[in-house]
C-alpha cells in the first residue's frame, strides 16, 4: 500500500512538514509496512517559501527591509536548490502579519520592502523568481515595489510621491530610466489564485481593502486612486490594467507585475506541487491524504487540498482531507476527487488547545482514517497472519 501525504500547514500550529510527519506516524500505527511518501505543499500563501526551500534543498537568507508602514523589519527570502531561483513571500516584508490590528492602514501601507527583497536577490545572482503574494497589508498598486527598484513616480512638480495608496492620485509621470535593468533579464512567476481586476466593485480596494483595515470611505478613495494609477500606467506604457484579471492581487501588485515585469500568474498550489514533485510522487499510489487548518467553501477556489485532489484525480487516486475545522460548502470538493473530509478534533477543545495538540490530533485522525479506508486489507492481513501461525 502506498500513501502520498501532501498537506499544507495548519496556520499558527504546525508547518506542512510537521503535519506530514504527524500523519505518517498515524498511518504507520495502522499499517507498519505501508509505503509513505511525504510531499508537504502550500498554495502561495504562508509556508510557500519554507515548503519550496525544503523540497529543493535550498536555503533562506535574512535581510533588513522597509516594512509596510516604513519601519525596518527583518525579512527572509529563499534561494532554491538550483541557486538561481528566488522565492519571496510578500508577507515577509509587506504583510498584515507585521502589524498590530490597530495599525492596519492600507492608505499608507507600502510594497517598498518587497521591492527591496527582489533587489537583494538580484544582487545575489537570481534571475528566476517565484512571488507568493498572499497576506499583504498594502493597496498601493505595487508603486512602492517599483520605487525600490528604481522607478520614479512623479507628481506635477516632478517630485517623488510618498508611500501608500493614498498617494497614487498625485502621479503624473512614470520614469523608468533608472529602473533596475536586471528585471528585464529575469522571469517572475506570481503565485496567486486571485483573478480580481484592479478596480471597480470586484477590484483590489473593494474586495480586499476591508480585510486590511479600510473603512468604506477609504475603499472609495483607494479605488479612485487606483483608477488614476491605472490611467497613468496606460498613458506611459500602453498597458491597460483596469479590468485585467489578476491585476487586483495583493492590493494591485498583480497589475504592476503584469505591466512592468516579464511575468506570468499561476495558481499557487500548482507552482508548489510542480517544484515539490507531487505528480511524480503520485505514481502507483493507492491513496492521498492532504489537509489544512480550515476547510470550507473557499477551499474549492484553489487552495491546497483542492489542488492536490485535482492532481490525484488525474491518476485515479482517491483523496482524503484532514482539517482543523470543517465549514460549510465542502460538497464542491467531491467533484475534484475528494472522497471525504474529516475534522481532527476528537472532542470539545478551545482553539488554543487544538492548536497545541495538532500533531497528536493529526496522528490519531490519520490512523483512524487509514483503518477505515483500508479495513478489508487489514482484515485480510490478520487472516493471513492467523493462518501462518
Amino acid at each position: 500500500m502506498k500513501v502520498v501525504i501532501a498537506p499544507d500547514s495548519f496556520k499558527g500550529s504546525v508547518s506542512a512538514v510537521e503535519a506530514a510527519e504527524a500523519i505518517e506516524k498515524g498511518i504507520k500505527k495502522a499499517f507498519a509496512d505501508a509505503e509513505t511518501v511525504l510531499v508537504p505543499v502550500a498554495d502561495g500563501g504562508e509556508g510557500t517559501m519554507d515548503t519550496l526551500v525544503a523540497a529543493t534543498g535550498g536555503r533562506k537568507k535574512q535581510v533588513a527591509v522597509t516594512g509596510p508602514l516604513g519601519r525596518t523589519v527583518i525579512a527572509q527570502y529563499g534561494i532554491l536548490g538550483d541557486e538561481q531561483t528566488c522565492v519571496i513571500e510578500m508577507a515577509e516584508a509587506s504583510g498584515i502579519c507585521l502589524l498590530a490590528p490597530e495599525e492596519l492602514n492600507p492608505m499608507r501601507a507600502t510594497t517598498y520592502g518587497t521591492g527591496e527583497l527582489i533587489k537583494q536577490a538580484l544582487n545575489e545572482g537570481c534571475r528566476s523568481f517565484i512571488l507568493a503574494v498572499g497576506g499583504s497589508a498594502t493597496n498601493d498598486g505595487g508603486a512602492g515595489m517599483l520605487q525600490a527598484l528604481g522607478a520614479q513616480l512623479l507628481d506635477k512638480e516632478e517630485k517623488s510621491i510618498s508611500y501608500g495608496g493614498v498617494e497614487l492620485h498625485k502621479v503624473t509621470k512614470i520614469d523608468f530610466e533608472d529602473f533596475d535593468p536586471r528585471i528585464i533579464e529575469s522571469k517572475f512567476v506570481i503565485a496567486s489564485d486571485v483573478q480580481n481586476p484592479l478596480v471597480g466593485p470586484d477590484g483590489a480596494s473593494a474586495v480586499f481593502g476591508p480585510q486590511k483595515g479600510a473603512t468604506p470611505e477609504m475603499v472609495e478613495i483607494l479605488d479612485r486612486n487606483l483608477v488614476h494609477w491605472a490611467d497613468q500606467v496606460e498613458k506611459w506604457t500602453g498597458k491597460r490594467l483596469h479590468n485585467l484579471a489578476g491585476a487586483g492581487a495583493a492590493g494591485g501588485i498583480g497589475g504592476a507585475f503584469q505591466a512592468f515585469f516579464p511575468s506570468e500568474m499561476k495558481r499557487g498550489v500548482d507552482v508548489v506541487t510542480e517544484y515539490a514533485g507531487l505528480h511524480e510522487a503520485l505514481a502507483g499510489a493507492d491513496l492521498v491524504i492532504t489537509g489544512e487548518g480550515q476547510v470550507d467553501f473557499q477551499t474549492a477556489s484553489g487552495k491546497t487540498p483542492m489542488g492536490v485532489a485535482q492532481a490525484a484525480k488525474k491518476q485515479n487516486i482517491p483523496t482524503l482531507i484532514l482539517a482543523g475545522s470543517v465549514g460549510k460548502g465542502i460538497d464542491a470538493l467531491y467533484e475534484y476527487g475528494v472522497v471525504a473530509v474529516s475534522s481532527i478534533l476528537s472532542g470539545p477543545l478551545t482553539l488554543e488547545e487544538a492548536m497545541k495538540q495538532a500533531p497528536q490530533l493529526l496522528e490519531e485522525s490519520a490512523e483512524q482514517l487509514i483503518r477505515t479506508f483500508f479495513h478489508q486489507e487489514l482484515v485480510q492481513k490478520k487472516e493471513v497472519l492467523h493462518y501462518e501461525n
